[in-house]
């Protein structure tokens, strides 16, 4: 079974692409704008791509002909989307586009062949009038990046590909070479350094270890699942809650964490109050069993550890 991975130097994308190159009967072909930033090159298939070249992207997936996609690639800072609009609509809608003709295409021209396509969507796309919310939830995005996501989503439905959406909450991790932080390394390391942080109390997630949400992705992969799935974790607490679990794993002072309010953090994109999802689907359907969120940071702290022993 061939899986094409897009996003591969991202933090879903790296995790995705060492699970599958460990599995037995897959080939894993790891795609990515640029050169691929994975420490282990062997295992798997590198091909650059670029999601927002519509030629490239048909080029690498009629070189291929993957039986699954699991699109992971998208422009994720919330904010950066808020001010530049028309990256956010090139790598976030027309770049699924992109894929889906792409897809079709390579579909309609080769009847035996029948690709899957999994798209990564976002708790964002609601509005945050309460939460935890199932897969019937409606959507009502509050942001550019959300609606962006949003506009995604309905690209991949009304596609005539058999495709799944991985819907997921405020994902954490550590990867090689990493390009952005998380809010468990944001917290830890300012912590740590002494510094004085302001955190908000008002908004709610079920954070996501980046291990389980891959993991998530190719049991949809293997169940040949259809529709929408809730793949987050499935510890419902508030920023705040989340940042305080952080300082008592790694013995720091929680003095330095200040109660805020979100009105009182000048961002520029809104953000909604309370999502986190529930995630019986996935756990019935799929099998699906993340971590909790104490046990999400003690392994990120002993590949933490295992890389600095190295």
């Amino acid at each position: 079974m061939k899986i094409l991975v897009t996003g591969s130097n991202g933090l879903l994308g790296q995790k995705l692409v060492y699970k599958l190159c460990n599995q037995p009967g897959i080939n894993c072909i790891a795609t990515a704008r640029g050169e691929n930033r994975l420490i282990q090159k062997d295992g798997y298939i590198y091909n650059e791509m670029d999601i927002t070249d519509e030629k490239q992207v048909k080029e690498v997936l009629t070189k291929h002909l993957p039986d699954a996609v699991i699109h992971a690639a998208a422009m994720t800072n919330v904010d950066a989307c808020e001010t530049e609009k028309e990256a956010c609509i090139a790598m976030n809608i027309n770049a699924v586009r992109y894929i889906v003709d792409a897809l079709e295409e390579l579909q309609q021209k080769n009847k035996d062949y029948k690709p899957q396509l999994v798209h990564l969507s976002t708790d964002f796309i609601f509005d945050g009038t309460h939460g935890p919310l199932d897969e019937n939830e409606k959507p009502n995005p509050l942001s550019y990046y959300a609606w962006s996501k949003l506009e995604g989503e309905k690209i991949v439905q009304s596609s005539k590909l058999r495709w799944a959406i991985a819907r997921t909450v405020l994902v954490y991790g550590i990867v090689d070479n990493m390009s952005r932080s998380n809010i468990v390394l944001w917290a830890k390391q300012n912590l740590e350094q002494g510094k004085t942080i302001n955190v908000v109390d008002d908004q709610f997630r079920t954070p996501t270890l980046a291990e389980d949400l891959a993991d998530g992705c190719i049991l949809l992969v293997k169940k040949k699942a259809q529709g929408i799935y809730n793949v987050s974790g499935k510890d419902f607490l508030s920023i705040l809650e989340l940042v305080h679990q952080v300082a008592d794993y790694y013995g720091l002072d929680k003095s330095l964490i200040k109660p805020s309010k979100s009105a009182d953090i000048k961002q520029p994109a809104k953000r909604p109050p309370i999502t986190g999802f529930i995630i019986d689907k996935a756990i019935k359907d799929l099998g699906y069993n993340p971590h909790s969120f104490m046990e999400g940071i003690k392994l990120m702290d002993e590949q933490v550890k295992s890389r600095v022993s190295k």
